[in-house]
């Protein structure tokens, strides 16, 4: 049985960068929608408000993502990774100094909130492209699988925990946590002595139109790639705009408790585990382009279920059952197409190619977002929910119909071949979807 299906032991430097993404997953989600709550419960913010929060966040940190491409591609990756943590903890950390100075406002939510989402994309960017450096070929699904196993049960312990903390503490108790959770991760990544192999790439870090547009020109090209991006913007942007919707329906029209709201999403959770552990096991038995297909169409399938939820215990089992089967499905596909795109890509481009993927799924998530707010405002948050319930059913047509068969990569720029001494299989590709 090949590598990839044992157990391994990936390396210090690969145990230093999965306590990074573990502190700053339990800081997230025990922080869950941390912004958003504020927002309601301190500011009272209703539905508009909440959507533009979310929106907004995304799509002015894409804008300013733009350039972080090209600038992370060509630089030394861990610095990058502390530099994006200590960013994000600054301006988490000026929520809750606000409050205490009584002058937190929502267009400081909304500030802190574009900061949070551009940083967030430069640390996905030069933190797949970091990973290659130290999990070798065969150990990548095992990689991504640990990182997806790590950030579901984060997800099944921290909104409750997070939740009783609110109603204990307060809602900015969240923030200060998830604030925390990245200084943290930057210390983690301090921790890290593996030398960094010099960036593949020219040597001047001037910048060029073709740098910016590269990520996009590479993916568009390809045609599973392409098909792939096309899915998850809408996938996605779907998702989460039922998800920002669910919580002013549940809190603010149904009544539910806050830790009740954050039960709710934990208990699903279990299944993130079940499907993350699954994922290598289904690649092993059925193919790569099985697992692609089947649970891609497969976690479009959810979603309209939310449409029907209750006051109540009715109404609890509903978002609970609903989510179970949703997150089961995207746990498994996610590690498998991390895996798939990073076999897929040159590693010259890689940090681009990351930066693209990650600038379009956030800009389509902001305005179907958004679009989504204003449909819950004309109507109701429960007739948008179910509006994108229906339109997911028809995303599985925009997979591709051939995965597995690779394609030629574009040719890489004479400046941007790899040069690297000693270049060896460890020096390869990883990055989450």
């Amino acid at each position: 049985m090949p590598n990839m299906w044992r157990r391994a032991h990936l390396g210090r430097a690969f145990a230093w960068l999965w306590a990074a993404h573990a502190v700053s997953a339990y800081g997230t989600w025990f922080g869950f929608g941390a912004l958003s709550v504020v927002a309601i419960t301190v500011l009272h913010a209703g539905s508009a408000e909440v959507a533009a929060l979310s929106s907004s966040g995304l799509a002015i940190g894409a804008l300013l993502a733009v350039p972080l491409g090209p600038w992370v591609e060509f630089r030394a990756k861990r610095p990058v990774m502390i530099t994006t943590d200590l960013v994000r903890f600054a301006a988490l950390a000026s929520v809750p100094i606000a409050y205490w100075l009584d002058v937190l406002s929502f267009p400081q939510l909304l500030v802190v909130s574009v900061v949070v989402a551009a940083a967030k994309i430069a640390f996905t960017a030069a933190s797949g492209a970091y990973l290659r450096n130290v999990v070798p070929d065969d150990a990548l699904l095992v990689a991504s699988s640990r990182f997806e196993s790590t950030t579901w049960s984060a997800t099944i312990i921290g909104p409750p925990v997070g939740g009783a903390a609110i109603g204990l503490l307060g809602s900015l108790t969240t923030v200060v946590v998830d604030a925390a959770s990245y200084l943290l991760s930057a210390l983690c990544v301090a921790a890290i002595r593996k030398p960094e192999p010099p960036p593949i790439g020219r040597k001047t870090h001037a910048r060029r139109w073709s740098d910016l547009v590269e990520g996009w020109r590479y993916v568009l090209a390809h045609h599973a790639l392409r098909r792939f991006l096309l899915n998850t913007m809408l996938v996605n942007g779907l998702i989460m705009a039922t998800e920002s919707l669910l919580s002013v329906l549940m809190l603010s029209h149904l009544g539910f408790p806050v830790w009740q709201y954050g039960l709710a999403f934990a208990v699903p959770c279990v299944g993130g585990l079940i499907g993350s552990r699954l994922a290598r096991r289904v690649v092993h038995r059925r193919g790569e382009q099985t697992a692609l297909r089947v649970f891609g169409a497969l976690r479009a399938c959810w979603p309209l279920g939310l449409a029907f939820v209750q006051p109540g215990v009715t109404g609890l089992v509903i978002v609970m059952v609903t989510e179970f089967g949703l997150i089961v499905c995207v746990s498994l596909f996610t590690p498998v197409f991390a895996t798939y795109r990073l076999t897929n890509t040159d590693p010259g481009r890689h940090a681009r190619v990351l930066t693209a993927w990650s600038i379009s799924t956030s800009a389509s998530t902001a305005v179907i977002t958004m679009v989504w707010g204003l449909l819950a405002h004309l109507t109701s948050p429960r007739a948008a929910i179910a509006a994108a319930g229906v339109l997911l059913l028809a995303t599985p047509f925009l997979l591709p119909r051939r995965i597995t068969a690779p394609e030629p990569a574009s040719p890489t720029p004479p400046e941007e071949k790899p040069s690297l001494p000693g270049d060896s299989s460890q020096h390869r590709s990883r990055a989450s979807a």
